[in-house]
């Protein structure tokens, strides 16, 4: 595996590590009153589907498990469609696909292998 994707799989685990701490004791409805917690969530995202889509083409072959189109579509949206942020749609991507994307990365060795 290439230096920079081990860079980048380590940012996308950092991310998502850092969106388990920012819902942690939260709930759907405090990204309503929260703007904080809204910015913090969307840059986390955003900052994963960055990273993801500058993984090459080789090491998201290899890893076929990790939802590489769904990661850069939704940081797309994000980016683009800023002003029109569905919370719930960003509720369950932090609460149910992130959880799951960190367990994914944190079981890839980035030497090369899965583990």
């Amino acid at each position: 595996m290439q230096a920079e994707d081990r860079i980048r799989l380590q940012h996308m685990l950092d991310a998502a590590r850092a969106v388990a701490r920012f819902i942690d004791a939260r709930d759907k409805a405090d990204l309503e009153h929260d703007d904080m917690l809204r910015f913090a969530l969307v840059y986390a995202i955003q900052t994963i589907g960055e990273a993801a889509r500058q993984v090459s083409d080789v090491t998201q072959q290899a890893l076929p498990q990790i939802p590489w189109r769904q990661m850069i579509g939704m940081r797309n949206r994000l980016v683009h469609g800023y002003i029109d942020v569905d919370l719930d749609l960003l509720w369950t991507t932090c609460t149910d696909a992130v959880p799951t994307l960190a367990k994914q990365l944190e079981h890839v060795d980035v030497g090369g292998a899965q583990g």
